[in-house]
């Protein structure tokens, strides 16, 4: 190859790497009037301009960097293709599905299980004002419903986190607009590549902070948020006076990837003043079904000093694996000293239907 070939490999080379990128921030858009804009002068002002000047219903939307992980936003059907793909139809902006729409051969494509490296945010505006937030991830075809969708370009992610926390705080006393609103900012926010979402999150979870807002928070410091989510859970679970938020927390715990997740909440499940969060704690060591996990529910039937708890574990034993807790179940049964965790592990020994659970039964009825 000449040079003049190889400056052209290079300069193709250039663009396919610029234009890839900028593929990945555009949906897959249809049955929309589409409206570019950019928004490098400042995210906060180019949305207050669109939502001032819509009166009629639209959506506003942007792309940002994503955490790393699956993080598959969209509305799936429940097909393959003859190779065996998963399929997606995508989704309608204006519903939760694009019911009715059928796909042909040639619209059928493969849906990646690692992400690709954004999400969309879209807010639906109406008399000007946001009703609604909604998230997807960029594989995602989107469906306008007919309505202008105003596309922002060049959206800083801090400034995204900034707006998206105006909703996020809203303290909506309808459930409904909670739903609407609130919680997919916080879902937003913390899917956002940027360490401001760890100091918005943060912030969220706050003693100051409203209940709910709290609540609806841990989940996602867990599940996207990885070491510093994890971090700041820790101190929720073992700090915090309230009771109801200690007890969201090991749900954020138990999501986490984090390998000091499982510990931390073995510790809850041993130490916390409150027999209710340690019950919390050993239903949800439950479904990790780890050595260390069944180990810390086993001591908890033995050792904790109130019998709701002891029972608890004992159901908390009936989630793990058959060849784990049919086996722990039995031993309960038969030398537990407490006359009511022993029953409470033969009720759960006849729900098993494991033939091991029955020669136990035989045995008691035959002495």
């Amino acid at each position: 190859m000449n040079i003049t070939g190889n400056r052209r490999l290079r300069l193709f080379s250039i663009l396919i790497g610029i234009a890839l990128p900028l593929a990945a921030q555009q949906p897959r858009l249809s049955n929309a009037r589409a409206d570019t804009r950019s928004a490098a002068s400042g995210l906060e002002q180019a949305f207050k301009t669109l939502v001032g000047a819509q009166s009629n219903a639209a959506w506003i939307g942007y792309a940002v960097r994503a955490v790393a992980g699956d993080h598959q936003m969209c509305c799936y059907s429940s097909f393959e293709d003859g190779a065996g793909n998963r399929c997606c139809r995508g989704c309608a902006l204006e519903s939760r599905a694009l019911e009715g729409r059928g796909s042909t051969p040639a619209q059928i494509q493969s849906v990646s299980l690692e992400a690709p490296g954004y999400i969309f945010v879209l807010y639906r505006i109406e008399q000007r004002q946001v009703d609604r937030i909604r998230n997807f991830s960029a594989e995602c075809e989107l469906d306008g419903g007919g309505l202008t969708v105003y596309w922002l370009t060049d959206v800083r992610p801090a400034e995204s986190i900034a707006l998206l926390s105006l909703f996020a705080l809203q303290s909506d006393q309808d459930r409904r607009e909670e739903h609407r609103r609130s919680e997919p900012a916080i879902a937003a926010i913390a899917m956002h590549a940027d360490a401001a979402a760890d100091q918005a999150l943060e912030k969220f979870v706050a003693a100051d902070q409203p209940q709910s807002l709290r609540e609806r928070t841990v989940f996602w410091l867990g599940s996207a948020r990885g070491r510093h989510g994890y971090e700041v859970l820790r101190r929720l679970v073992t700090q915090d006076p309230s009771e109801r938020v200690r007890e969201k927390a090991i749900f954020g715990l138990s999501v986490s990837r984090e390998p000091d997740a499982a510990p931390a909440m073995i510790s809850v499940a041993k130490n916390d003043s409150s027999a209710r969060v340690r019950g919390q704690a050993l239903f949800w060591l439950s479904q990790k079904a780890g050595r260390k996990e069944a180990a810390a529910i086993t001591e908890a039937v033995e050792n904790d000093p109130d019998t709701d708890v002891k029972k608890k574990a004992v159901f908390a034993l009936s989630q793990l694996p058959r060849d784990e807790g049919v086996p722990l179940l039995i031993q309960v049964a038969r030398t537990n000293s407490n006359p009511a965790v022993r029953k409470q592990a033969i009720f759960w020994l006849g729900q098993s239907q494991d033939s091991r659970a029955l020669q136990f039964f035989e045995e008691v009825l035959l002495r």
